[in-house]
């Protein structure tokens, strides 16, 4: 094999090399846990990680691949807000509760996993209730109905 031919294979071996190594260097996104408050939806109990600071609320379920049946995330805005929400890089479905000041279920918006797509509360909301698709309806919360030990 002529020195030219053997060059070019060696300078292409090396990017090739080099292009994996780059690749098994870059961080595997994981999944971020935030402190558990324990709320109440009349005589069921949700165990809900708190995401109050705007970091927190960026984050929120992304990259989770499974969460348990009475887990979910509690968004919290501290103050009346025109709240929409979307699922960057959330790969589970979820349903999400826009709720009051007092925890009154202001609407209800179900959520495809990785969508841009805007789920928006009806009016002015004090916190974003996050759980496993269909949790609401199958246990007939809704519109009215109230979640009770919201962080303040």
């Amino acid at each position: 094999m002529p020195i030219f031919q053997r060059l070019a294979a060696a300078a292409a071996l090396s990017v090739t090399l080099l292009a994996g190594a780059a690749h098994a260097q870059q961080p595997v996104q994981q999944p971020v846990r935030f402190p558990v408050v324990q709320l109440h939806a009349g005589i069921h109990v949700i165990h809900a990680e708190v995401a109050a600071r705007p970091a927190e609320r960026e984050q929120g379920l992304m990259f989770r691949e499974k969460m348990g049946a009475n887990e979910g995330m509690v968004f919290v805005f501290g103050a009346p807000a025109d709240v929409c929400m979307w699922m960057k890089n959330t790969l589970i479905p979820l349903s999400v509760a826009f709720l009051d000041e007092n925890g009154k279920v202001i609407n209800i918006e179900d959520m495809k996993p990785q969508s841009l797509d805007s789920h928006c509360a009806a009016k002015r909301a004090h916190y974003a209730l996050e759980m496993n698709l269909g949790w609401f309806k199958q246990r007939n919360i809704k519109p009215g109905s109230t979640i009770e030990g919201l962080p303040r």
